[in-house]
């Protein structure tokens, strides 16, 4: 997908937008842990709407040049590699955060409808914060990966909203946020969508008629039934795919992430509404745990 001028522009200037200055400090050490590998640091998440940053996890995006080049031990390159993103916790002056890694091109593919998964251009489709580049180049590429995820969204969003309400920005927004959301290991309540697009109206309205000026997408055009199939099929693939990516996100992530065998029981906690408590010799095996808990986990239905 080819961004046109209005859709770049926008989101540039939301980027752009100020954040906490803590937050940009702690983007700044987040990419010294990579040295010169790292070219950006994106803030994102819910605790981009939130006032008061104490007790929260912090939620960034850490684009880097070349996954080998950003790591020490090579093994975690090829997992980086092999199964985007990893994921880190960080702390940083009080403050709590986790950071996930992609390089610039994972980043631009992962962001546009060439995407096998949703869960980078549906977290890049909502406002975002460009908190820390290495250069200009870094940036500008930065901008035109993030420009790609709306008009991912919207473009296959559009055919499974009526035809009566396809010229409704919240209407389709809430619709692919939706079908989102079925795509990953997420209980979230009935009407999250329209929450994330309560937080920021003016910004999706302006998005959808950015995505029109440009010509992504044309909510007037008529959608025939073959189309709609299509699209039914690609959301099920996408669903299909994202669920068990998100499972073997999790597992790599019991031994990636420190501390991550908890790490991996809260997630499937708060998102399949599971009881899971961790015992001693999980933490001391926690590849062998984590692969033990995969049952309980599609058991929950939160696979399917």
């Amino acid at each position: 997908m080819s961004v046109g001028s209005a859709v770049a522009a926008l989101v540039s200037a939301e980027l752009a937008q100020p954040v906490d200055p803590r937050v940009v400090e702690m983007a700044a050490a987040v990419a010294a842990q990579h040295g010169a590998a790292a070219r950006a640091v994106l803030f994102y998440g819910s605790c981009l709407r939130e006032a008061q940053l104490d007790g929260l996890m912090l939620d960034f995006y850490l684009i880097v040049s070349d996954y080998r080049a950003a790591y020490e031990r090579r093994w975690l390159a090829h997992a980086n590699r092999l199964i985007p993103p990893n994921v880190f916790p960080f702390a940083y002056k009080g403050l709590s955060a986790k950071y996930a890694v992609l390089s610039e091109m994972d980043f631009a593919r992962l962001c546009g409808v060439q995407a096998d998964n949703v869960s980078v251009w549906a977290r890049f489709a909502q406002p975002a914060r460009l908190v820390w580049a290495a250069d200009d180049a870094a940036r500008a590429s930065a901008v035109s990966a993030v420009a790609q995820a709306g008009p991912t969204l919207l473009g296959l969003a559009l055919p499974g909203v009526a035809a009566e309400r396809r010229g409704d920005a919240r209407a389709v927004f809430d619709f692919g946020f939706s079908m989102t959301y079925k795509a990953e290991l997420r209980a979230e309540r009935k009407g999250r969508g329209g929450s994330i697009i309560d937080s920021a109206p003016d910004y999706y309205d302006a998005l959808f008629d950015a995505a029109k000026a440009d010509g992504l997408i044309n909510p007037a055009a008529p959608v025939n039934a073959r189309e709609m199939a299509a699209a039914e099929r690609l959301w099920r693939r996408l669903q299909r795919r994202g669920k068990w990516l998100s499972v073997i996100r999790l597992i790599k992530a019991s031994f990636t992430f420190a501390g991550g065998i908890d790490y991996l029981a809260w997630k499937i906690n708060r998102h399949a509404g599971t009881q899971i408590v961790i015992r001693p010799w999980q933490r001391r095996h926690p590849l062998i745990a984590a692969i033990m808990l995969l049952p309980r986990l599609m058991a929950s239905r939160a696979v399917g």
